[in-house]
């Protein structure tokens, strides 16, 4: 019996239970070294006590172990999750590929454009999959703007552009693009509700245009009227929710720690008073009072505490 109070004990790491389980055994040796004593008095605290203060810290072990289990449970679902959000197609890094690439067949349809409108040619200057890039990457990477905005920086005069079967161009744009020879990059990208704008830069000239995919438009954007975004905070909704996670698992592995061997505080005040009562030298001639003892922790057992 005192071996199982030693290993709860050490599971505990409970200064309190350790210094019952220490008093338990000295007097269990008293019992052993003095014959003349009542071995029944000794039966009687083992029966009484120290076997009702093991039920006590085994139940509070298991439930302890039942909110530890439960803890890991959910860190697993999130590692779950974690590893579904981790998909190599919506990293920044893939993004980060992606709109250098898409950039290049902005360019490419910018110049055939050009080429249609100066042949008066009925080809389709845009190149292959245009449009993909915004719809794999708009709900995560764009930044988020109000429709009103964005009807403002889409909007034009019949006049100011050029127009084909396949897209729409402002006059002046397609003259800058002319002169620095259709060399763009790709800047960020724009949603409202389900539409969407790309914004991209002149490499050599601070000045910026949209392409608008749902009427194939390219227009001069005034950068000013974006300037309130954040563009530092530049994580897709899905690595943010990893990183959330993440950290949340941090959170509960410390937790699960520290839940392990957790001890109620009225258990702890409770077995305190235990070791007291155990240490006090007129203990033996006072043993019957370990079935009042005994009857606390037993009634502990039932309680709401553990």
């Amino acid at each position: 019996m005192l071996s199982k109070l030693q290993l709860l004990s050490v599971f505990f790491g409970d200064d309190v239970v350790y210094k019952i389980y220490l008093r338990s055994q000295v007097i269990h040796k008293l019992f052993e070294t003095n014959p003349e004593l009542d071995i029944n008095k000794l039966d009687l605290f083992h029966l009484q006590f120290t076997q009702s203060l093991i039920d006590l810290l085994r139940k509070i072990k298991k439930n302890n172990e039942t909110n530890v289990s439960l803890l890991f449970d959910e860190i697993q679902i999130n590692n779950e999750m974690i590893d579904k959000l981790n998909d190599p197609f919506y990293t920044e890094a893939n993004f980060n590929l992606e709109k250098q690439r898409q950039a290049l067949k902005i360019n490419l349809s910018l110049r055939k454009l050009f080429q249609v409108l100066s042949d008066n040619s009925t080809d389709n200057p845009l190149s292959k999959n245009i449009n993909a890039f915004s719809s794999r990457f708009a709900a995560d990477f764009f930044y988020t703007i109000t429709p009103e905005l964005m009807e403002e920086i889409t909007a034009y005069t019949n006049k100011d552009v050029y127009t084909d079967e396949y897209a729409t161009i402002q006059r002046k744009l397609m003259g800058i693009l002319c002169k620095y020879d259709f060399k763009t990059e790709f800047y960020c990208g724009l949603k409202s509700g389900t539409h969407v704008a790309e914004v991209y830069k002149f490499v050599d000239d601070s000045r910026y245009f949209i392409y608008y995919p749902a009427d194939s438009l390219f227009v001069f954007l005034d950068i000013t009227k974006i300037a309130n975004i954040d563009f530092s905070n530049n994580l897709s909704k899905k690595e943010k929710l990893m990183h959330e996670l993440k950290d949340k698992n941090d959170k509960l592995e410390g937790n699960a720690a520290a839940m392990k061997s957790y001890m109620p505080q009225e258990i702890s005040n409770l077995l305190a008073d235990n070791y007291k009562k155990i240490s006090d030298i007129s203990f033996l001639e006072n043993i019957s009072n370990v079935d009042v003892q005994a009857n606390i922790l037993k009634s502990m057992l039932n309680t709401d505490l553990i």
